[in-house]
């Protein structure tokens, strides 16, 4: 067991802390009760969730395995205000909830001998991948396996859980947030990503119209539904548009890099041209906001500390797009380094000091493995 640098608050002591702050304080989400009316599907507004937004990355995957209903719950619990999914297609055509389609490090799929002859080498927007891929397998076929911590190594106090929960499939996710929605009294919001949408269209496996179904057969298709659309890709968000009304997020990784829909197409932009303000006002004709990796909002130097920030946030929000950077995690392996706390890797730093120079930006949001640490650092920013 890694002993703690003296003085960082434990994992216990933190959630601890976050229990009591969002009974105190109501921030498990009293904005989105007095904005959402009551009942199935909700008629919530973008505008009316609270700023900061805290959004579960994976759900509390700080906690536990990432992208299964015990992390979804958790990170409820914990007082997100959205949960997100990740969406990867089976073999037959279901929705299921993973971060990738390679599935060798979320499930026990490797002590499966009767899946063995599985194991392929893909290659999957243009980078090659060995192992085992959802779209390999039935629905039923996965069901039979079991999630596991994807990295052990960081978290290793989250392979308790590992075995304890199949793999979700959106659909039960869907029901499972109108459960909660009729228990809370409130809707529950999802943040839903369509992943390597490219990739499974040329399979045959298109993403878009099978989530749109079901977010029709559960109501939320429409402006005003509590849940967000996401993809690197801007043609399925756009491809998403044209099929429901549900609000939409275009998500931006490093400047140099290219959304692999551009690759496949042709198109020259980068994600820096996708930043500028002609890039933006692209954008915005087809989505409500951004999500940017936080190096866009405040990048690093060469010795990963914070610099000055970019005009991001400025730019984005004069063409009227929200801003919902990711990830905030506690461990210093993944803080900016001026926030690093003691020599352990895996050790907490101090991610309430990232979490107000990210939000003194000005951003709407944050995705964050760790909601309760992220709803704390929230209401240190509001109570300035």
């Amino acid at each position: 067991m890694t002993e703690r640098v003296s003085g960082t608050p434990g994992r216990r002591a933190l959630l601890g802390a976050a229990v009591l702050s969002t009974a105190a304080l109501g921030l498990a989400g009293t904005a989105q009760a007095q904005a959402a009316e009551r009942g199935r599907g909700g008629h919530g507004s973008l505008r009316d969730l609270p700023v900061p937004t805290v959004i579960g990355h994976r759900g509390a995957s700080g906690y536990r395995p990432e992208h299964t209903l015990g992390s979804y719950q958790l990170a409820l619990d914990l007082g997100a205000h959205i949960v997100e999914q990740d969406l990867v297609p089976t073999k037959d055509g279901h929705l299921v909830c993973r971060h990738e389609n390679d599935i060798t490090a979320t499930t026990d799929v490797a002590d499966h001998p009767e899946f063995a002859g599985r194991k392929a080498t893909k290659k999957i927007d243009g980078v090659s991948y060995t192992g085992w891929f959802t779209e390999d397998f039935t629905l039923a076929e996965l069901k039979t396996l079991r999630a596991t911590e994807r990295i052990p190594g960081n978290r290793p106090d989250n392979t308790l859980y590992d075995g304890r929960w199949t793999i979700p499939t959106f659909e039960e996710v869907l029901r499972w947030a109108d459960r909660e929605g009729r228990k809370r009294k409130k809707p529950v919001w999802l943040y839903v990503e369509t992943k390597h949408p490219t990739y499974f269209r040329n399979l045959g496996l298109g993403l878009e119209e099978p989530l749109a179904r079901l977010l029709r057969r559960y109501g939320r298709d429409r402006r005003n539904a509590p849940l967000i659309l996401q993809s690197f890709e801007p043609s399925s968000v756009q491809r998403l548009a044209r099929l429901v009304d549900t609000p939409r997020i275009v998500l931006l990784s490093g400047p140099t890099t290219r959304p692999w829909d551009f690759v496949e197409s042709g198109d020259p932009r980068t994600v820096a041209d996708l930043v500028t303000p002609a890039g933006l006002k692209w954008i915005a004709s087809y989505a409500q906001g951004i999500g940017p990796t936080l190096d866009l909002v405040i990048p690093k130097d060469a010795a990963g500390r914070l610099t000055t920030p970019t005009t991001l946030v400025k730019d984005a929000h004069a063409r009227g797009l929200l801003l919902h950077p990711y990830t905030l995690r506690n461990e210093n392996s993944f803080l900016p380094a001026d926030f690093r706390r003691g020599t352990d890797p895996n050790g907490y730093g101090d991610v309430f000091g990232a979490a107000a120079a990210y939000f003194a930006t000005g951003i709407d949001g944050i995705f964050s493995d760790h909601p309760d640490t992220a709803l704390l650092a929230a209401a240190d920013f509001d109570g300035r």
